[in-house]
């Protein structure tokens, strides 16, 4: 799960300013988070298309079925809509050790973080972030062999949330910065942090699912992009894309090693994701994970970024590509985390977390030979072409 942008911006149509303190005072009153403006005039001209909400989210609009987009007047880029209600946050055993965020919402730790300080783990620090890594691989393995047409984000989410307190572990996105749910369903156009829901996956679909755990005082991070049906698997531009991201990630990691410098592994990334004719969103990076679920480096997905460090033993960190069929531009949902591209195009991202070793690197949440997913070549047309 990469790190949520630092400022909110303003919920007034194409206004592209910084949120204030300024919050809708009927959002207020029947629950809506976050409906930040950057001014009173800016709430007073979109107030007209903002009201629409109110009577969603109090269920006024509904159809029979109760299902419904909580956001009506918002410019979708693509054709996926949200689907609501969301169900209700789901619960841990109060005897499972919880990140410092699980009940306020917003860690403390991540705040008081030098950002120019880059952890090395000792060797008991390195054990327990590979405890963690393959539980969470074993949970991400269990969710995707869930994955088929007919079945909803919210099921998924239920399978996460199960078979991560059954190895004793909190589900590292649960409360982060108020994000309602146990992991991340990005499903097409969607390039992360999508919250899963009532939507029903199609054949056809591609969808990423991102897990993150806390167990032991450490957290573990990593996702792949799935295929939902054969219909996913003869599309040549969802093939196209997921294949891209994962080729990226791959050759980034083959750079890791003492003195790796962190800004190189956006230079790799981009040239191969241009070779196969796709963009690599900008807005969100690899970061580093420990005892911290987001910390010191940050690590680019594009080439010539100004990011700074080098890999050095002891450290642990992800990288995990957006890659995309059109333009790297972003826009955010006023759910306020779904991340969508600027032009509907469909996108893939897959992540891994790695321990940088005296010799190269460890993948800590590497692929088992029983992993669901995996590389499935370009499909070839009747006429013979890819």
């Amino acid at each position: 799960m990469t790190e949520p942008p630092a400022k909110k911006k303003c919920l007034g149509a194409d206004c592209e300013n910084d949120a204030s303190a300024l919050q809708c005072p009927t959002c207020l009153k029947i629950g809506i988070k976050d409906s930040n403006f950057c001014s009173q005039d800016c709430f007073k001209k979109n107030w007209n298309e903002h009201k629409a909400l109110h009577k969603v989210a109090q269920g006024q609009t509904a159809k029979t079925t109760g299902f419904y987009n909580p956001f009506p007047s918002f410019s979708f880029t693509g054709p996926l809509r949200p689907v609501y209600p969301l169900s209700p946050m789901r619960t841990v055993p109060k005897s499972i050790r919880r990140p410092d965020y699980a009940e306020t919402g917003f860690s403390k730790s991540e705040q008081l973080v030098n950002r120019n300080k880059f952890d090395i783990l000792d060797a008991k620090g390195q054990e327990a972030m590979r405890k963690v890594c393959r539980l969470g691989r074993e949970v991400l393995d269990i969710i995707a062999a869930e994955v088929r047409p007919g079945i909803t984000t919210d099921y998924l989410d239920e399978i996460c949330h199960k078979a991560s307190i059954e190895r004793d572990c909190y589900p590292s996105p649960l409360n982060y910065n108020n994000f309602p749910k146990s992991f991340c369903t990005s499903v097409n156009e969607v390039i992360c942090h999508g919250i899963p829901d009532q939507r029903v996956l199609l054949d056809g679909d591609i969808i990423n699912l991102d897990v993150s755990l806390y167990h032991g005082g450490y957290h573990a991070d990593l996702n792949e992009t799935y295929y939902v049906g054969d219909k996913a698997k003869a599309d040549p531009d969802s093939v196209r894309v997921v294949e891209a991201a994962r080729e990226c990630l791959d050759e980034a990691a083959k750079l890791i090693k003492p003195g790796t410098l962190i800004r190189e592994f956006g230079n790799i990334i981009e040239k191969h994701a241009k070779s196969k004719n796709c963009s690599v969103i900008r807005t969100y990076c690899g970061h580093g994970v420990n005892s911290l679920f987001h910390c010191p480096p940050n690590v680019p997905h594009y080439a010539k970024s100004k990011a700074v460090g080098e890999c050095k033993p002891g450290m642990t960190f992800t990288i995990e590509p957006m890659i995309a069929l059109g333009k790297y531009r972003d826009i955010t949902w006023p759910d306020r985390w779904t991340s969508t591209t600027i032009d509907g195009k469909r996108t893939a991202q897959f992540e891994h977390t790695y321990l940088v070793t005296e010799t190269g690197v460890e993948v800590l949440t590497a692929r088992t030979e029983n992993s669901p997913g995996g590389p499935i070549p370009m499909p070839v047309a009747e006429n013979g072409s890819a």
